[in-house]
């Protein structure tokens, strides 16, 4: 896909949420009044933050399906903080958060670079790692509100002008990461990783280490998100967000990034979450189980996988034709 195709699939599924909203509110107005519609993008702004570094680490040609673990997992290890420190500052407690998760990505990031493991086998295996991880810290127990301090939960709930903390992280991690993604030298080590991994090592990247520091990216937002999500719903455990790197996935390929690596965008993914946001917000409103979430999720990926195949077979046979028309 070229940038024009990128941007527009962008127009496509930003036209495909307001259909959405549109078909829901035919039914519910209620759903798009201003008041609910900042409580869906506050509800999805987890999604969005790890869709961003899922996307970054999907650019360079691997996939990371342990976030959601490590956002388990940093969320039961500042939730054990707390209940032992109730006294400690929330910004020292993000800050634990974002190094510990940090230091999760950099662990699959070092095996992928040093030991060449691929890395859905790296991750797959971090992510069982991760998980008992919780169970042996916490004996299979579970942190719940009371034990958790008044400042550790109200951090994310605080209101800035209209808008929770939580979404304001969203917000500014699609700005933060947009600027990086586009303006630095990083960013462009990203695409030409998972573009073209031999012309970019001609072009002098170490496509190793640029994978390991998507991996470390990709790491410290699950571990801010771990804090966010464990704070906001004041409750940590082993289980929490099982099953969401799905949904991370799921936003990302939704929002146009090729799994093959190379392309899409940090706008990209945040339509793709915003896209799965609705939906699961919408379906209890609908009277549908939200267990469909998983399903739909799924069926989501493979549908955006073939679209992007698609495209790709196009753009293929043109070059051929073109060339044959040459000869």
């Amino acid at each position: 896909m070229s940038k024009q195709s990128l941007m527009s699939r962008e127009v496509l599924l930003t036209g495909a949420i307001v259909v959405l909203l549109a078909i829901i509110a035919s039914r519910f107005p209620a759903f798009i009044q201003p008041a609910n519609l900042v409580n869906v993008f506050n509800d999805t702004a987890p999604l969005i933050l790890l869709a961003i570094g899922q996307m970054i680490v999907i650019l360079t040609r691997c996939i990371d399906l342990s976030v959601a673990a490590n956002l388990a997992l940093t969320g039961m290890v500042v939730a054990m903080i707390n209940v032992a420190l109730p006294g400690l500052p929330v910004p020292v407690i993000i800050v634990i958060a974002v190094a510990f998760g940090a230091l999760l990505g950099m662990f699959n990031g070092v095996l992928v670079w040093k030991l060449a493991i691929p890395p859905i086998v790296v991750t797959l295996g971090t992510m069982t790692i991760f998980r008992g991880t919780i169970f042996l810290l916490s004996e299979g127990r579970w942190i719940n509100a009371h034990e958790l301090s008044d400042p550790f939960k109200a951090f994310p709930r605080t209101e800035l002008l209209g808008l929770p903390v939580m979404s304001w992280m969203a917000i500014s991690a699609v700005i933060l990461f947009s600027l990086v993604m586009t303006r630095t030298a990083l960013g462009r080590a990203f695409y030409a990783a998972g573009g073209n991994p031999h012309a970019a090592t001609y072009a002098g990247i170490d496509v190793g280490r640029t994978q390991f520091r998507a991996f470390t990216i990709s790491g410290a937002l699950a571990g801010l998100t771990g804090y966010l999500w464990v704070s906001r719903f004041a409750v940590a455990f082993v289980d929490l967000a099982g099953g969401f790197e799905l949904d991370v996935v799921a936003a990302c390929v939704i929002g146009g990034v090729a799994i093959m690596g190379g392309i899409g965008t940090v706008v990209g993914a945040m339509l793709g979450a915003l896209f799965l946001g609705i939906i699961r917000n919408a379906l209890p409103v609908v009277d549908i189980s939200p267990f469909w979430q998983l399903a739909i999720s799924g069926g989501a990926i493979i549908i955006a996988v073939a679209l992007n195949a698609q495209a790709s077979r196009k753009k293929g046979r043109i070059i051929l034709r073109r060339a044959e028309h040459a000869t």
